[in-house]
C-alpha cells in the first residue's frame, strides 16, 4: 500500500537538453509574437524559462506546459517594464505594413488574450492544449479567444462574412 502511495519525484526522467531541441523554438516563436516583434524580450523569456525549470526540475510534472507559462509570465513582466521606460525602448522589427497593423494590434490586447490567440493561430494549438500551457480551463482560453478576436476586429477593422 505505501508502494502505491509513493510516486517517483516529479521532475525525474525529464531530459531538458531533448525539451529545448523539441520545443524551444516553439516558445520563442510564441514569445516573438506575444511581445509584437520583441526578440530581446522573447528570447530572453525563452532562456529564462528553460533556465528556470532546470532549476525547478525536482517539482514539475508537465516541464513543456511549465515552460510555456513561466515564459509568458516572464515576457509579460518585461513589456510591464518596458511601457515605464519611455523612448529608449526596444522597437519591434519592421515588416509588411498588414504585419505591422496586426502587431499593433497585438499589443492591445490584455496579456491572457494575446497569449491565447498567438498559441491558436500561431502555434495552431487546439483549445484544451493552450488551456494546459496556459494554466487556465478551456472554458476561460475560449472567452479569451473570444475577445481578442472581436477587439482585434475592431482594431483592425476586419469585417466578417458569411463564407467562414
Amino acid at each position: 500500500m505505501a508502494d502505491m502511495r509513493r510516486r517517483a519525484a516529479p521532475g525525474v526522467g525529464h531530459d531538458f537538453d531533448a525539451l529545448f531541441r523539441e520545443h524551444s523554438v516553439g516558445v520563442a516563436r510564441t514569445m516573438y509574437a506575444f511581445t509584437a516583434g520583441r526578440r530581446g524580450i522573447a528570447e530572453e523569456a525563452t532562456a529564462e524559462a528553460f533556465a528556470q525549470a532546470i532549476a525547478h526540475a525536482d517539482s514539475i510534472r508537465d516541464p513543456v506546459a511549465w515552460i510555456y507559462r513561466t515564459a509568458f509570465r516572464l515576457a509579460a513582466a518585461d513589456l510591464k517594464r518596458e511601457r515605464r521606460r519611455a523612448p529608449e525602448m526596444e522597437r519591434p522589427e519592421p515588416a509588411s505594413a498588414g504585419l505591422g497593423r496586426l502587431v499593433e494590434a497585438l499589443r492591445e490586447l490584455s496579456p491572457n488574450q494575446r497569449a491565447a490567440v498567438v498559441l491558436r493561430y500561431e502555434a495552431d494549438l487546439p483549445v484544451g492544449e493552450i488551456a494546459r500551457r496556459m494554466g487556465m480551463s478551456a472554458a476561460t482560453v475560449r472567452v479569451h479567444l473570444h475577445r481578442g478576436r472581436n477587439r482585434l476586429r475592431e482594431l483592425l477593422g476586419a469585417e466578417e462574412t458569411d463564407d467562414a
